[in-house]
């Protein structure tokens, strides 16, 4: 369970002054060599990306053979300052991030380390604008999408998990996670069997599975409906990238506060720390290969779908 290093991890980033600073030195005891924060100003303000990089037994790092998984915490902001006061909905993804790296390093002081590297990577900004959207407002960002995806999607990564909370929209109806079909290069492929599998054994549930459409898997910038960010890591790479959306019951703004269920980010941060171990050491496959190359063959690439399309007017 992840439920003290989520208390630790809430802890540290409810507070108005919290930067990316603040949030490494929860880890230094363990990955100092392996975490940077980085300062990025935009048109709306700054945040402070945090990426952490947790070497395998084999891994990258250690010029091992085992694929790497990253782990992306999508969110526009952990608070919505001078608009409303305290932590909102929208930084789930953030601490779910930020938990099981923590996780991870305590796993490794203990002996438990796993095969291949595990990337961690996610944003601090307590004071991110809101925007209009329907049926309820959307968190805004500091920063524009391109530059989110240049500083949290590494070429390292072999497999995306992205995180992000769901809420705002009348489709997922559960309190809970749900998690989406594989999206690679602009295809839209079958939901894997193999992370099904593991939201079962999490949860003792039956998986719920996040529908998503064409738009949602194009880039932000190109006038098109998207129901959040959670792929839009998607567009910035050519590895398999699952959405795992933490959704609730109702619709609910990403800018509210009050608004975080905490078993539903343990829940959710669990699931990633089960799949962390198995892809990292062959154990799960986001999606069939063989099956891929035969839709390329057949209908050919799609990868401008990760691109803005034609000139936008």
């Amino acid at each position: 369970m992840l439920i003290k290093e989520l208390i630790e991890i809430y802890e540290v980033i409810d507070d108005s002054k919290v930067d990316g600073e603040k949030v490494k030195r929860v880890f230094e005891k363990s990955f100092h060599e392996n975490i940077t924060v980085k300062t990025v100003y935009g048109e709306n303000g700054k945040t402070d990306f945090i990426k952490i990089k947790i070497p395998g037994e084999s891994g990258k790092i250690n010029s091992g053979k085992y694929k790497t998984l990253g782990i992306i915490g999508r969110l526009g902001g952990i608070g919505a300052r001078p608009s409303v006061v305290g932590s909102v909905s929208d930084g789930d993804g953030a601490i779910a991030a930020l938990a099981i790296a923590l996780k991870l390093s305590r796993m490794q002081e203990r002996g438990d380390v796993l095969k291949g590297d595990v990337i961690i990577s996610t944003h601090i900004c307590p004071d991110a604008p809101t925007m209009p959207h329907d049926p309820v407002p959307f968190m805004g960002s500091p920063i524009d999408m391109k530059t989110c995806n240049e500083q949290e999607v590494d070429k390292d990564m072999d497999a995306i998990l992205s995180i992000d909370t769901t809420k705002g929209n009348n489709i997922v109806n559960n309190n809970g996670f749900a998690i989406s079909p594989t999206v690679k290069e602009g295809y839209i492929l079958k939901t894997s069997e193999d992370l099904l599998d593991i939201m079962m054994t999490t949860t003792g549930k039956a998986p719920f599975v996040l529908p998503i459409t064409t738009q949602d898997i194009t880039p932000y910038g190109n006038g098109l409906s998207h129901i959040n960010s959670i792929m839009q890591p998607a567009t910035h790479t050519d590895k398999p990238v699952v959405g795992i959306a933490i959704t609730t019951e109702t619709a609910v703004a990403g800018c509210a506060t009050g608004a975080s269920h905490f078993t539903d980010i343990e829940n959710s941060a669990r699931f990633a720390l089960e799949v962390a171990k198995r892809f990292t050491s062959n154990g799960c496959s986001f999606y069939d290969e063989e099956e891929f190359d035969t839709l390329i063959d057949l209908y050919g690439e799609m990868n401008h779908l990760q691109t803005l399309g034609k000139m936008i007017k």
